[in-house]
């Protein structure tokens, strides 16, 4: 029940984007160190750059929207539950 607040909820999509900015390179560099290569598609290297972009794009929206909510949390203490309800970190989260 108390793992139920919008800093949570953010932190949670944080280590999931985190998760995903990792993934994109790290199974090539392990397959390329497994087999002693250093070869990449020019499709394999396009993607990687696409989603490492993405993923990191993603990762600095989500930690702006953590600052806004810390924002929200010491300067506006008494509007707090109003502006950052749970429909307003869903919005927030997809919109990052």
């Amino acid at each position: 029940h108390r793992l139920h607040t919008p800093m949570d909820f953010f932190l949670l999509n944080l280590a999931l984007l985190d998760l995903g900015c990792i993934s994109t390179t790290l199974p090539k560099a392990m397959a390329n160190a497994l087999w002693h290569t250093r070869d990449i598609s020019y499709a394999g290297c396009a993607a990687q750059c696409f989603f490492f972009v993405f993923f990191i794009s993603a990762e600095y929206s989500l930690l702006t929207i953590m600052s806004y909510d810390r924002y929200v949390a010491i300067c506006k203490p008494l509007h707090y539950g109003t502006l950052m309800d749970s429909r307003a970190c869903a919005t927030m989260a997809a919109a990052a």
